[in-house]
């Protein structure tokens, strides 16, 4: 019941939280060297970022930003569609497309708003979404924001997508799905979905946010890591993770890109990000291309640790992917074992609901090329003591 001193019950529901263990805390960074933080004070190892392959200091990029600053200044003054749109904007988004073997790009100041804008962009009122159960929570909003009508299938689930796109009547059919799931670190089926999109007169837009730079040959994404092509798909993927830098673009046809651009509201009436932004993203995809030992390193890392994971009393699932979460149970529990990583200047952040369903708390790791083998059997010996140490709850599987 509301108060006088709190009318909106702020405050007691902040209380809510902290007794569901569910109370996110906000830290301050002072320093940054690859995956060696500075935090209050305190040298930290992170698992807990997603620059997969290391590139958010390399020097190509910050020479590039710097120069543009030099040209451009720090700021784009406007939205893209008045004068925030420069040539090194122009540039990046051909070379996005390029890249990822598309038409055409558009280019978006951040992943969140590219999914906002971009799925009601495609779809509205009369049409249908039809949404993976674990979808990152941009294109949830995004499918809510379109007021077309959102069918959820469960995650992974084929089959049951297949009925619901065999039953739908509405005019146009969008599926939306993570290409590379940012909590379990699995694939989406991407063939499949594009399989039964062909089938039921669909279009697929996946989110390879955490496949991008990553997966595919040459670091070129999910789609073609399946060699994947088709006019049905919309490729959307960000550029702050293993691009290492910020913002998020759209590449597929080009009369749905130019829809898009006309469309988006997050595009339209937001100002564009700065030059000096895309001028770097041009220099982190060069180097993509041309350091392939990056992804060969990540991959080796990921082996390692999996191997470290299996004898310990917590779920692994299996994630080919630098997302590698440790399903601990309840929250309560996951924090226990953050803090006792943290305790020894490890950072591996716990994931609680409504992030993750309850009952699946878990320690979301992530790694990186600019880790080292010493650094992974840094984090696996000190997991494995936490476990020799505390009493673990019985594992949950997700």
């Amino acid at each position: 019941m509301s108060t006088d001193s709190d009318p909106f019950e702020f405050a007691t529901r902040i209380a809510a939280l902290d007794a569901a263990r569910q109370r996110r805390k906000l830290r301050v960074v002072e320093g940054v060297d690859g995956p060696r933080l500075q935090v209050g004070g305190v040298p930290m190892l992170s698992f807990c970022s997603n620059d997969y392959l290391g590139l958010a200091q390399h020097p190509a990029l910050i020479d590039a930003a710097q120069r543009a600053a030099a040209r451009y200044g720090v700021g784009a003054g406007a939205s893209p569609m008045v004068s925030g749109h420069t040539a090194a904007h122009a540039a990046l988004e051909e070379e996005l497309a390029a890249f990822v073997g598309q038409p055409r790009a558009i280019y978006f100041h951040a992943g969140y708003a590219a999914n906002v804008g971009g799925v009601p962009a495609l779809v509205g009122r009369g049409d249908a979404v039809f949404s993976d159960a674990l979808n990152h929570a941009c294109l949830i909003d995004g499918a809510r924001l379109s007021r077309a009508d959102v069918q959820v299938y469960p995650h992974g689930d084929v089959q049951t997508l297949e009925r619901l796109l065999a039953a739908s009547t509405a005019r146009r059919k969008l599926v939306v799905s993570d290409a590379v799931f940012s909590m379990d670190g699995d694939i989406a089926p991407i063939p499949q979905l594009l399989a039964l999109c062909e089938r039921h007169d669909a279009l697929l837009m996946i989110d390879d946010a955490h496949g991008f730079g990553v997966l595919g040959p040459g670091g070129r994404g999910t789609a073609a890591h399946f060699g994947l092509s088709s006019p049905r798909l919309i490729y959307m993927a960000t550029l702050g993770k293993a691009a290492g830098v910020a913002g998020a673009f759209v590449a597929g046809a080009n009369a749905v890109i130019e829809w898009i651009l006309q469309s988006a509201r997050t595009y339209i009436f937001s100002t564009a990000a700065p030059a000096m932004v895309a001028e770097a993203l041009r220099a982190s995809l060069r180097v993509i291309d041309a350091e392939a030992w990056r992804r060969e390193h990540l991959l080796q890392l990921i082996g390692q640790l999996r191997r470290g994971l299996a004898g310990l009393p917590w779920h692994n699932p299996a994630s080919p992917t630098a997302i590698q979460p440790l399903i601990i149970g309840g929250n309560q529990a996951a924090l226990d074992v953050m803090a006792a990583l943290w305790s020894q200047g490890l950072w591996v952040p716990a994931i609680r609901p409504p992030t993750v369903a309850a009952g699946t708390a878990r320690l979301r790791i992530t790694l990186s090329s600019a880790h080292s083998e010493a650094d992974v059997t840094r984090l696996v010996t000190a997991l494995a003591e936490v476990a020799r140490t505390r009493p673990a709850a019985a594992p949950t599987s997700a």
